[in-house]
This record gives structure tokens, C-alpha cells and sequence, in this order.
């Protein structure tokens, strides 16, 4: 578990193919002192494991299930990757609980300097939408961020300069893809109120004897899902 705020960037040294797998090698000045091989850590978002250290950077496994979901499949030799060590029971928990599953990687669309910050819109993906809410948090890259608007096919952050220049935020370009991972108790929520409607859902439907998954169903099923919402406050 981490908690979205970054404590170091760190540079891949090392790729090495292996099958459908690679293994990585990511240099660390900082955090190297202070892990241990098996240890959880966070980078761009994503929780790898340390099986080994060289002396200032640690190495890790990554599958092809992990390349598939992340942009680890995007890689390359001297990118700069965001770092987080892993939540202990005395830590501050300055941004929000952060699992390191990814549950999408979606396209930066636009970048726009406001002031001294910097707001950025990120198409929004069918995995993600249920989950992404005006000021909910949200994890891009690992970084604990905070949800100002969502669009029709886009969401947008806004990142204040200090996190923009201590991550690898300021080394992305509209058209990069970057790691997101939803915020934990939205996800829950949306499960449990998913499957709870389910039945009685199911059951309006037959009684109004809708037989297929046409457009009069769908709007049937999202019209009771977003009653539920408003009813215990989740939605205006």
C-alpha cells in the first residue's frame, strides 16, 4: 500500500527480455537505503518488488500480465520513473490509500500552464469512468492527485509546481500515456452498488418485459443505479 506522494525519481539503467516478461533495473539514491529485497515499491504507480540491488539501484520482475495493463510496455533505457516505498503503520498519509494495480493507461490530451501550476486533460477511458469524480482522488503515475473536472472523454488534474517538478510529470508530452489507478473506495462502492441493484433490477425489467439488452434496458439499469447514488449522497 502507498499513499500517492512521491519520494524520489528515479532512472531505468536496465532492460532485459525474457520471454513475454522483462526484468528492470532502476537507479535510486535515496530510497536504496532503506529497502530490502522482497519489498514493495511504487514506481510510475505501479507496485514492483525488489529481488535484488546493485549499489545504487534495485532490480525487479515484471510479467506480461504487468506489461500488458502498464506502460511498462512503453519503456525505455534512461526514463525518469516516479518512486514511493511502501505505507508503514507511522507514515503521514499525505495524499490517499494507493495499491499500486494500475486499472488503465490513458492519453495525455492536453497540457496548459495556469499561473504557476499546470492543468492537464487525460482521456477518460471506459474502464475508468464509473469510478472518476469531481474531486475525487485519483493516482497518475503514483502521484496522488485530486479530480477538478470531468468531460464528455477527458477528466483533468491540475499539479501544483512543486509536485510538477519533483516527478516525472514534467518530463511528459501530450500524447504520452501515463498509469491510473482509480480511487480504492470508489471502486468498492460502485461493486456494491452494482451488484446489490442487480436482482432488483433484473426483476423491474421482467416486469416491464424487457427481454433483450436494448437501449430502453441500459437506460432502465442506469436511471435506478444513479437513484441509488443520490439517495445515499454519492451524487447531486
Amino acid at each position: 500500500m502507498f499513499t500517492g506522494i512521491i519520494k524520489e525519481i528515479g532512472k531505468i539503467n536496465k532492460i532485459i527480455n525474457k520471454g513475454k516478461d522483462i526484468e528492470i533495473e532502476i537507479e535510486s539514491k535515496a530510497l536504496i537505503k532503506n529497502i530490502k529485497i522482497g519489498d514493495s515499491i511504487s514506481v510510475n504507480g505501479c507496485c514492483l518488488t525488489a529481488k535484488s540491488f546493485a549499489s545504487n539501484s534495485f532490480i525487479s520482475d515484471i510479467s506480461f500480465n504487468t506489461l500488458d495493463s502498464t506502460t511498462f510496455k512503453y519503456a525505455r533505457i534512461g526514463e525518469i520513473v516516479n518512486l514511493e516505498d511502501s505505507l508503514t503503520p507511522t507514515d503521514k498519509l499525505g495524499g490517499h490509500f494507493v495499491t499500486g494495480h494500475i486499472d488503465s493507461t490513458d492519453k495525455i490530451l492536453k497540457i496548459s500552464k495556469i499561473g504557476s501550476s499546470y492543468k492537464l486533460d487525460i482521456e477518460l477511458s471506459p474502464e475508468t469512468l464509473p469510478y472518476i469524480t469531481p474531486r475525487g482522488s485519483i493516482s497518475i503515475e503514483g502521484i496522488s492527485l485530486t479530480v477538478t473536472e470531468v468531460r464528455g472523454n477527458y477528466f483533468c488534474v491540475v499539479i501544483i509546481p512543486h509536485t510538477f517538478t519533483s516527478t516525472n510529470m514534467k518530463f511528459k508530452r501530450v500524447g504520452d500515456y501515463v498509469n491510473i489507478e482509480v480511487d480504492l473506495i470508489s471502486r468498492y462502492i460502485v461493486h456494491i452498488l452494482k451488484n446489490y441493484n442487480y436482482h432488483s433490477i433484473n426483476h423491474l425489467l421482467q416486469e416491464e418485459n424487457i427481454q433483450n439488452e436494448n437501449n430502453k434496458s441500459i437506460e432502465l439499469r442506469n436511471k435506478l443505479l444513479n437513484e441509488r447514488l443520490k439517495k445515499y449522497g454519492f451524487i447531486k
